[in-house]
């Protein structure tokens, strides 16, 4: 184990480094989809297991039905 996995609370850079995506990524994610976070002064900080259960917690399918969902909608209001 090295140090950094030592660490509990990350702060955002060490968090998309733990799902393995890039700050701006995580950020886009953090902003649409409900991440277990918090926001301390001006950072945000998150769990290092909570994280990791969040990602476990996710179905690939529940993601694919919302996006069938919202092309959907798309397509009623465009009149297609």
């Amino acid at each position: 184990m090295t140090a950094s996995q030592d660490i509990e609370i990350l702060n955002i850079e060490e968090a998309a480094a733990l799902l393995g995506v890039s700050v701006k990524t995580f950020n886009k994610v953090l902003r649409s989809e409900d991440i277990p976070a918090r926001k301390i002064g001006r950072e945000w900080k998150f769990s290092r297991q909570a994280l990791i259960d969040w990602v476990g917690g996710g179905r690939s399918s529940d993601f694919y039905r919302e996006d069938r969902a919202r092309l959907s909608e798309s397509t009623q209001r465009n009149g297609s």
